[in-house]
């Protein structure tokens, strides 16, 4: 039996078509376990008890302005959509999206308006798209996939399903701006980690995790996370921070990284290799590996904090702010047997 909306557990607004569509799609199948738990984690993910801010990104959300979409773009670094709309409701469009600052992953462009975000995720996407199996007709997972740009890229690259997990909500309410005017079916972003999902759910062909493995103390328990998420002969496409260094090499910067908070462990990319070994995985590559430049992760008008310029030493770039070696980052692919 399918779990059912009561009155102590009503479903965030935003995510009312996600149910819908959800449990329409999968309550005959294997994701059937996963429904179960799905309206509890709405109501938690997006809280308006726990999160504070909630109410006035939501005030965001709702000041979008109609508009006719023309073309739809998924498979540009720009993802987005084009249109001919009238000055004052570009800058309502405008406004209302810079409502929802930061952004951190993009870009976008909507009818013209460019969210130059912090970071140049398009990057990130060229530089694995023809390294990994063909996204084509699979079902998708992207852990930590914040507001979902590459969840697009994923869509456009012809997956037949592509399901994003973060846990905060601005990312969650950025995607929905987007799907507000784009409109597709089979992509969502749910808010929640993957600790809160089913712990075996073996269903999807290709998983990503990007920019998460470094904020978990025991990256083994990730790893083997992942795995379980997996239907055997699938794919996870893991990309994380690194060190330089032979396949022992591990940094352990203690909690603190470039600013960051939460971060416990990075691995030269053969550790990082060894530990999928460990964690069972087969077929394993280095695809990538490299240096994140102050042009791939910047302030921008869209994302007014502090940036990368900001987490390294004014006086030797090649290191952060605490003394570490300044970030480097590697993609690595691998099979569950």
């Amino acid at each position: 039996m399918i779990s059912s909306v009561t009155p102590e557990m009503t479903l965030p607004p935003e995510l009312e078509s996600d149910w819908t569509a959800l449990r329409s799609r999968w309550q005959a199948g294997p994701l059937s376990e996963w429904l179960h738990v799905l309206p509890e984690q709405f109501s938690i993910g997006l809280s308006e008890t726990r999160y504070g801010d909630l109410p006035r990104w939501r005030q965001a959300l709702a000041s979008l302005p109609a508009i006719t979409v023309d073309d739809v773009r998924l498979d540009a670094g720009r993802v987005g959509f084009s249109g001919t709309v009238p000055a004052d409701t570009k800058a309502a469009l405008q406004a209302a999206l810079m409502g929802l600052h930061p952004w951190r992953k993009g870009p976008f462009d909507l009818c013209g308006v460019h969210i130059d975000t912090e970071w140049r995720s398009d990057w990130k996407w060229d530089r694995l798209a023809d390294a990994i199996a063909p996204l084509a007709g699979r079902r998708v997972l992207d852990v930590g996939c914040g507001n979902g740009y590459h969840c697009w890229r994923m869509l456009g690259a012809d997956a037949a399903e592509v399901i994003g997990i973060d846990p905060t909500p601005l990312f969650v309410l950025q995607f929905k701006a987007l799907q507000h005017y784009l409109q597709q079916p089979g992509i969502h972003v749910l808010p929640m980690t993957l600790e809160a999902m089913p712990d075996h759910l073996p269903v999807f062909d290709t998983v990503f995790s990007m920019g998460v493995l470094y904020h978990r103390r025991d990256p083994m328990e990730h790893l083997v996370g992942l795995k379980h998420k997996l239907m055997p002969g699938g794919q996870l496409v893991l990309e994380t921070l690194v060190v330089e260094g032979d396949d022992d090499a591990l940094l352990e910067p203690n909690g603190r990284y470039a600013r960051m908070g939460n971060v416990w462990k990075l691995p030269s990319p053969g550790l990082a290799a060894r530990w999928l070994k460990q964690a069972g995985f087969q077929e394993i590559r280095i695809i990538d590996v490299g240096a994140t430049s102050l042009e791939e992760q910047r302030r921008t008008a869209w994302m007014t904090f502090h940036s990368l310029e900001e987490f390294l030493d004014p006086n030797d770039l090649s290191l952060t702010i605490e003394g570490f070696p300044a970030p480097r980052r590697a993609i690595l692919t691998a099979h569950r047997p």
